[in-house]
């Protein structure tokens, strides 16, 4: 956690909200995974550039004043959006970085990211877990186990079966909220069971399943760790079959 806070530091600019609400997050390495976790979940070494984050979920009053709709079942401005497919996703980060007049990471036709854009784009899942660590190494970013995962999270115990609200639980060691529970998030990675390590991982080459991170109001405690992994067709958000639990957040480069 140390190491972690000297870095931001050295950057001059720890934790520090960014415009749009984001977060920056130095460059670091960390051990991804999680030696006691499923098969898919094998530690390794792993290294990430510095890059911004949003603080938190992408609302339905974000989502719906650059897209013009809201899929979401669960209706609320300041609840997260969700029934969200992966494309959605790709689709709003593209909207975000025109808005902003920066270049969009995804390519419409083949969704192909462009990592050296200066838009917006889904995090990786080595980055989605940088994140959501901020320097801790254990099963959670905070100490005390499922006990005190309440604190942070909404999850199947507490959530009453919907959304709730987001920043409304406390905070990471960096500042990021809702990083387990209220929605699982979109990552950019094509799912592997045998993912890698080494420096800015970005999955497999292809694939037919999107990484999800973090969980959903819907999952029980014993299913959330910073390094659970969820997988899923990223053209899926049919709410009949649940898909009122897939949301996402953006993230971007840093010094662009």
């Amino acid at each position: 956690m140390k190491r972690y806070l000297s870095l931001a530091a050295a950057l001059g600019c720890a934790l520090a909200v960014h415009a749009a609400e984001m977060v920056l997050l130095p460059a670091g390495s960390f051990v991804m995974g999680d030696p006691k976790g499923k098969a898919d979940e094998k530690p390794r070494r792993v290294t990430v550039g510095a890059f911004y984050i949003d603080k938190h979920e992408v609302t339905q009053k974000e989502y719906a004043e650059l897209m013009g709709t809201n899929p979401a079942k669960f209706r609320g401005d300041d609840l997260p959006v969700e029934c969200i497919r992966w494309t959605d996703a790709a689709r709003f980060c593209n909207a975000r970085s025109v808005k902003e007049g920066r270049k969009p990471c995804y390519d419409p036709e083949t969704w192909q990211c462009d990592f050296t854009a200066d838009g917006y784009r889904l995090p990786t899942e080595a980055e989605w877990e940088y994140a959501c660590r901020a320097g801790s190494s254990g099963r959670f970013h905070f100490a005390g186990g499922e006990r005190k995962l309440n604190d942070y999270a909404w999850t199947r115990s507490n959530s009453r079966e919907t959304t709730h609200r987001v920043a409304s639980r406390k905070p990471n060691p960096a500042g990021i909220f809702d990083l387990y529970g209220n929605v699982a998030e979109w990552c950019n990675d094509w799912y592997t069971e045998h993912p890698a390590g080494g420096t800015d991982p970005r999955g497999a080459a292809t694939g037919t399943k999107r990484v999800l991170r973090g969980g959903s109001w819907q999952d029980r405690a014993k299913n959330l760790s910073s390094a659970r992994r969820f997988a899923d067709d990223p053209a899926t958000a049919d709410i009949c079959q649940g898909y009122d639990t897939y949301g996402f957040r953006c993230v971007r480069n840093a010094g662009k």
